[in-house]
């Protein structure tokens, strides 16, 4: 078979096998092909889709990317062989997939100040930190059902907590974290539903941190949170509304509009760990034992929780603003920082504490990246840039670049699988969909 299209005539021609994971009807005919080398992948894309129509009428294009021994073709096909020392002599087996880029912008969730913190980890709800001291429950693009109020201060980040063998419950438990000083707890049903959105307050306020805090997130199984702060100090919490043990508690009592009296309890640290020379920008919590945290004093550390010793301590060079634990194995570390590169590492290797891959499109602060939680491939990234892009480990380039804010990004989160969130200074929560992924 072959091909018509805007290519220079004096091209050479190679033969190509399309093979694919997807399944019918995205299966394209197995036989060999005679393709242009000077071909890139908008070419290839071009052509899947002229195959499939061909053999469904009703088929609407889309956009495919392509891999050639496992590596995602990201120039001429030409060129591609060249660098990689393929011979063109033999039929060349392309992989195609589908391409991972937003089909969809859905409307922007205003909010009154600047957005800093969006968590997307639960599929039926998007929760928000906000510049206003105030956090939001929003079910859908737009439909904010509750409003966490108490902060004093800027909402820095939050983290819903998912306790395990619970799925089936209704009520959901939420951590924020505040320039104020405080961490509070907050729990709200996920079925309620009101014409207006309903304020709620916490059940539970941590005090403990001399500084802004910067950074929460919860363990696996939601019976601690851990947060890190300008102190220099990252610290433990229960999330039960009485503690155990020692901890000093205290109890306020407070009359809501006429309604029942709402308590609040008070919690202290039930540990704390130290290391860190400057601000603790994020922490992460992927497996019970291990607490990961990134500091502006330029190392990543992994924390044994039982013993509050450091077991990693890796030097980046420069100052780490974001942090999370995924891909292959849920084991690579992905950070990003000042110097506008995101890296990934992999802390399983041993005496080998260099980056395995490093991206490098955003010209300015990395505020986020975020694994996405069911591929080993793919991640998330924002920037004080303005841009939102998403990267797979296949290629330097990124995948998709999307411009839905008009200033700086300040985090960004995946949603249901195939969304990803991201709020910022222009004071919007926006949500691009249907990613596949």
């Amino acid at each position: 078979m072959d091909i018509n299209g805007d290519v220079e005539e004096f091209s050479r021609r190679i033969q190509v096998r399309f093979i694919t994971k997807l399944k019918s009807p995205l299966k394209v005919p197995s036989s060999s092909i005679a393709l242009p080398s000077n071909l890139t992948r908008m070419g290839l894309s071009a052509l899947i889709n002229n195959l499939l129509q061909a053999g469904n009428a009703d088929w609407k294009p889309e956009p495919f990317d392509f891999l050639i021994n496992g590596e995602l073709v990201r120039m001429s096909l030409e060129e591609f062989l060249l660098a990689k020392g393929i011979s063109a002599e033999k039929i060349l087996e392309i992989e195609y997939i589908k391409a991972v880029a937003p089909r969809r912008e859905e409307e922007s969730s205003l909010h009154d100040d600047w957005v800093s913190a969006a968590d997307g980890s639960n599929p039926e709800f998007i929760v928000t930190g906000c510049y206003d001291g105030l956090g939001r429950i929003w079910k859908a693009a737009g439909l904010c059902s509750h409003v966490l109020e108490g902060h004093s201060a800027a909402v820095t980040s939050v983290s819903i907590i998912k306790p395990k063998g619970v799925e089936s419950s209704t009520a959901v438990s939420i951590a924020t974290a505040s320039k104020d000083r405080t961490l509070r707890l907050w729990k709200f049903d996920v079925e309620e539903s009101f014409d207006h959105p309903k304020k709620i307050r916490a059940y539970k306020i941590l005090t403990g941190h001399n500084a802004s805090v910067q950074s929460v997130t919860a363990q696996p199984s939601g019976d601690m949170v851990c947060s890190g702060s300008w102190d220099c100090r990252i610290k433990l919490w229960q999330t039960n509304e009485l503690d155990k043990g020692g901890d000093s508690v205290s109890i306020k009592k407070r009359k809501m509009d006429n309604e029942d009296e709402e308590s609040q309890s008070q919690g202290e640290a039930v540990s704390t760990l130290v290391g860190h020379t400057q601000c603790v920008s994020s922490v992460v919590w992927p497996e019970s034992e291990s607490v990961y945290s990134a500091s502006w004093d330029h190392s990543i550390r992994r924390w044994d929780v039982e013993t509050g010793k450091d077991s990693l301590n890796m030097f980046c060079g420069k100052a780490i603003n974001c942090l999370d634990i995924g891909g292959e194995g849920s084991s690579l570390i992905a950070a990003g920082g000042s110097d506008s590169i995101i890296r990934i590492w992999d802390p399983r290797k041993p005496g080998t504490l260099a980056p395995i891959f490093q991206f490098s499109s955003h010209t300015s602060w990395i505020s986020a990246c975020k694994w996405h939680k069911k591929s080993w491939f793919h991640l998330a990234s924002a920037s004080y840039d303005g841009k939102v892009m998403l990267w797979d480990l296949r290629t330097a380039w990124p995948l998709a670049v999307i411009d839905s804010h008009k200033d700086k990004v300040l985090c960004a989160d995946w949603w249901r699988g195939d969304s990803v969130i991201s709020g910022g200074v222009d004071s919007k929560l926006c949500i691009s969909s249907a990613i596949s992924v």
